[in-house]
This record gives structure tokens, sequence and C-alpha cells, in this order.
């Protein structure tokens, strides 16, 4: 073995030729143990060790200065082997005698056993020389990944959860769905044509134990070092911006699957990444104002850099150009007049600093402003729906989305039938009447309290656009807003209640979030939101049922019962903070999943 380490060290073989050279090695140990007792009388030279040799030369799998090597000394191991074998036979003769049928004649030629311990060892040694070689070189090694797949990683999580609603029995039983008015062609106002009701909220009847469930699965891909890509896939039980979960049964028919993220970043230096597509919230935020299964579309930039002069503070920020609705291309569908483009954008810019005072205190805080732009309700142009007009010009603004809260007006001027004035259907749209232009102020203090994570979060959002004034001369027509009234019954601007401001406040001991077995933790905060203090559509989807309005607190708490799998408790108890009466309790129960 020491020769053929000699030989090998000598020079860079080929890496086909090493390999076959390996393999005939290990091959003509097993070979000469096996037949060299079949040789007799025949020359040491042309052993069978020998012929494979001159073969291998021959047939270029050894390179010719090695092959002489191992034939010089394999020739040189025989004539010695020779000499051994005839002072062996000469003795041997004289004592030759029958053994078990066999009888040993002067000149056989014993051959030394190779124990199979050896043999192993000059396999394994050969063994590991190629593979040291095969890292080294890069070849396709066996139980070795592809280099492709240690860049991709898979996510995802599972919820399944158990929840009851509980709605007091004095709530007012005339709270229209706004948002299913606003589908298909619009609800009639006119009770001379129309004697049916809108479609109306349940807010008495109780819901008891509901199971429900989430899954989202994402697929995750490096690209480079500093270019990522990411698809998630999610439950829902339709195409809601601020809710993936899914309520079971329906029969036991299959649930629907959405794509949720899709999304491409890169990293043009350290401390800036941008990413564009349909990806997780960029904002620090809070569910006051932006629901945690909410995603963004469009394009976001965000930055994060440690002081070089203070190490234990940081500096981020983010600004994002957030596409909420195009108008459609083919509108009116009807009409060769098409309508102009009318966009729907959000603008975004938040900075912020994270302060680690020291080990158990860390401060962090942003402060953020939100442009939603053109998302609010106009009056239409005059339209004569009686004669066949498709739609009216400001159809567009009402919203794609919407929960509950926000005041609304009326969007259409429909023209009367001069001849049956009366009798003219008059089926309205309803949008957005405020604007909203949004200063948000975050807060969040990590701090230990008898061994124990304490985090303390602050919210308070405020519109900075709002006002009743503007809201009731953008209405327009007479009688034109439709909610946010007080329990009076009046509908005239005295009567009128709103208002542009939200805060939330919320205490966690423990820790956030669970993961090892045995990890805990509890919460419990208030919220209140003002009617107009945001867009009521991508607020947390289950304070209140959703939506703005809505006054409360909540209280929680977690407990790991294993790694990854946790179990959630929540109970949550909100009021209307304006108008008629609206009470709702909602408890949740659930277990939760991550891998």
């Amino acid at each position: 073995m020491n020769h053929l380490k000699n030989i090998q060290s000598r020079g860079a073989m080929p890496t086909l030729r090493k390999c076959a050279l390996a393999a005939a090695v290990a091959s003509v140990f097993v070979f000469a143990a096996t037949s060299a007792t079949a040789q007799t009388g025949a020359a040491p030279a042309e052993s069978a060790m020998v012929k494979l040799i001159r073969g291998l030369i021959q047939s270029g799998t050894l390179a010719k200065d090695v092959g002489e090597a191992l034939l010089a000394q394999a020739q040189t191991e025989a004539i010695a082997a020779q000499q051994a074998q005839r002072m062996s036979a000469a003795t041997t003769a004289a004592s030759a005698s029958v053994a078990g049928g066999v009888r040993l004649e002067a000149g056989d030629v014993r051959v030394p056993y190779i124990s199979q311990t050896v043999r192993d060892q000059i396999r394994d040694e050969i063994k590991a020389q190629v593979m040291a070689q095969a890292q080294t070189e890069g070849w396709a090694a066996p139980n070795e990944t592809p280099e492709w797949s240690k860049r991709i990683r898979v996510e995802g999580d599972v919820r399944v959860r158990n929840e009851s609603r509980n709605y007091a029995g004095n709530n007012s039983n005339i709270e229209i769905n706004w948002s299913e008015l606003n589908k298909s062609t619009g609800y009639d106002v006119n009770p001379n044509t129309n004697l049916a009701l809108p479609s109306i909220l349940n807010t008495r009847q109780d819901r008891k134990n509901l199971f429900r469930a989430r899954a989202r699965l994402g697929v995750y891909a490096d690209l480079t070092e500093n270019t990522k890509a990411g698809i998630r896939l999610a439950s829902g039980s339709d195409d809601s911006p601020v809710s993936t979960t899914q309520t079971l049964g329906g029969g036991l028919g299959k649930k629907s699957v959405w794509l949720d993220q899709m999304w491409i970043s890169h990293k043009p230096v350290d401390w800036l990444t941008v990413t564009a597509g349909r990806f997780g919230n960029p904002f620090m935020s809070t569910d006051l104002l932006y629901s945690s299964d909410l995603n963004f579309d469009g394009i976001a930039a965000q930055f994060e850099k440690k002081l070089a002069s203070n190490k234990d503070l940081t500096l981020f920020g983010t600004l994002g150009l957030i596409p909420l609705e195009y108008s459609s291309d083919n509108s009116p569908s009807r009409s060769q007049a098409k309508m102009k483009s009318e966009n729907k954008w959000l603008f975004g810019a938040q900075a912020g600093a994270e302060w680690k005072i020291d080990a158990d205190n860390r401060l962090r805080g942003a402060l953020a402003y939100y442009n939603f732009n053109n998302i609010s309700g106009k009056v239409s142009q005059p339209c004569a729906l009686y004669a066949g007009a498709d739609g009216c010009s400001t159809d567009w603004s009402r919203p794609a989305f919407m929960q509950k809260g926000n005041t609304l007006m009326l969007l259409r001027d429909i023209s009367l039938d001069p001849l049956n004035p009366a009798g003219t259907p008059q089926p309205q749209y309803v949008g957005l009447a405020s604007k909203f232009r949004l200063i948000d102020l975050n807060l969040r203090w990590d701090t230990a309290v008898a061994g124990n994570n304490l985090r303390l979060d602050a919210n308070f959002v405020k519109n900075t656009a709002y006002d009743a004034n503007d809201i009731w001369n953008r209405a327009g027509i007479r009688g034109a807003i439709v909610n946010n009234f007080g329990a009076t019954g009046g509908t005239g601007k005295a009567d009128y209640k709103s208002g542009g401001n939200a805060y939330m406040v919320q205490a966690t001991y423990g820790k956030p979030a669970p993961s090892a077995r045995g990890d805990w933790n509890v919460l419990a905060g208030y919220k209140r939101i003002e009617p107009d203090a945001m867009p009521d559509g991508y607020n947390d989807s289950t304070f209140h049922g959703g939506g703005t309005n809505a006054r409360g607190y909540f209280l929680g708490g977690s407990y790991a019962i294993d790694k990854n799998m946790w179990f959630t408790g929540r109970w949550i108890s909100t009021k209307a903070v304006y108008g008629a009466p609206l009470a709702i309790d909602t408890l949740q129960l659930e277990f939760n999943a991550r891998f």
C-alpha cells in the first residue's frame, strides 16, 4: 500500500484514469489471491498480475510511466517469491504426501493468503481517496443532494380554529352589508320600484362552534447571495385580502386555494432590499391598521443599517408604491366611447429606529405616512339608465373590497324618465365619503420582568384628511350620506357622527412567538377605531367583525405543546363607537403548527 501511495503521489493523473486505476488495483488483489494457485511452473514474470498490468498499459487505462513502475515492482516480487518457492519445493518433494485427495508435488506454487480485514482496509483507503478527489473536482457524489436544491426551502403553517360569536340582544338589526350592495348592478333605492331590502348583516343570532382552518405553503429560492424569489399558496373562502381562513363543512366539499404571494427581491447594497410583486407587509405596523394576513401588491424598498458610531442603534425604513385598483380597460362595455384610466394607489413612507439599550431592554419605533390616493367616492355625471346607459361615469370609484365602518355616499346621479319619473328604477352604488392621508406611529418596548420577556406595544393612527364638512360637500346630492348617524334616527348633518383617530395598546408577557415546547405567553389590549380613521378594508377581520367604528378589549394566551406547535385562546369584546348599538363578543380556540 505504501508503494501504491508513492506512485499515486508522483503527479496528477486524469480523473477517469484514477478511477479506473482504483478499481483495477482492488481487482488485482482479489484476482491474484484466488487465481495464482492455478499457476504451476509458469514464469513469475508472466503471472496473472503482470499480464493484467500489461493489459492496462496497452489499453491506455494506465499511464505508461505509472504502469511500468507497477510492472517492475510486480516482477521483483515475483522473482523473490519464486526463489522462496523453490527452496520450499525441495523440502516438500522429500516428504510429499496425499492429504484430502490432493498430492502436493515439487514445483507447486504457494500463494500468501490476504485476509478479509486487509482487503477491506485496501478498499476503504481507495474509496476515501476517490471520494476526496470527487469532492475537490465537483464530481457527482452518492448521498449528496444537488447544488440547486440547497438554494430552495419550503415553509408553511396550518391552523385549526373553533370560533364562537355572541351578539347582544339589543343590537340594531338594520346593518346593511354595503359590500354586497356594491356588487352586480347595484341596489334600487326607489321604493316605488323595489320593496326588497338590501343584504343585511346578522347582528343578533349567535354563531357557536364554527370550525375553521387556514393553510399556507411557500416555496422560496435564494437565486444568488443578493437575489431571492418566493411563491406562496393559501386557503380562503374568497379573495378577501384580509383573511385566508376558511370555514369547514360545506357538505365536506374540497376547499379553495389562492395565490397568496409571488415576489422577487434584490439587494443592490447590504443595507437596501427592493421587492416587487405580491409580498408580505413591508412596514412596521399592527393589525389596528393592516391585518396580519394582508399582502401588498407593487414595489417596496426597505433599508436597514446599524450606525457605525453606535452598534446598538439601527435605523430602518420603507418606501412603498402599491397599486390598489385599476379601472377596467373596457368600460363601459357596451359603449364605443371608453372611459379614461382611473387608478387607485397607496403611497407609503416610513422611518424608524431600534435601540438596544442593554441586554434586557430594547426600544423600537417608527413613524409612517400613507396616502390612499383616488380611493374616495365621486358623484357621477347625470346618467340616463332608463334609456339604456351602460353604467354611470363614476362607478369605478366604489371600493373593490370593504368591510364596514367608513362613512359612505351614493355615487350615481340618476336621471329620471320624464314619462314616468316616479317609476324610474334607481340602482345605486356607494363609495367612501372621506379622503385618507394617514399618520401612523408605532412604538414597542421589550424588557425583562421576573425572568420573562414583557413586550409593550402602542399604535396611534390619525387621518389628517378627515373633515366632516368636506365629506358633506363631496357627497353633493341631498341625502347622499347613508350611514354613521346617531341613534336618534336623524339623517342630517347635525346627526352625523364620525372621527379620524384610532389607537391600540397591548401588553404581552412571556415569549411573543412560542416555538419550543413549554414556551408560553399571555396578552391583553384595547383598541378604539373611529369610523374614518382609516380605510375599513385592510385591518383585522376578527375585531368587531372587521373594519372601523369599533372599540373594545381583547385577552389571550398561547402555550407550545411541542416544537413548532402551540395552542392559542383569545377573547374579544367590542362595541360600536358611534351610531346604533352593535356589540359582539368573540371566542377563538386554535391549534397552530409551523414547518
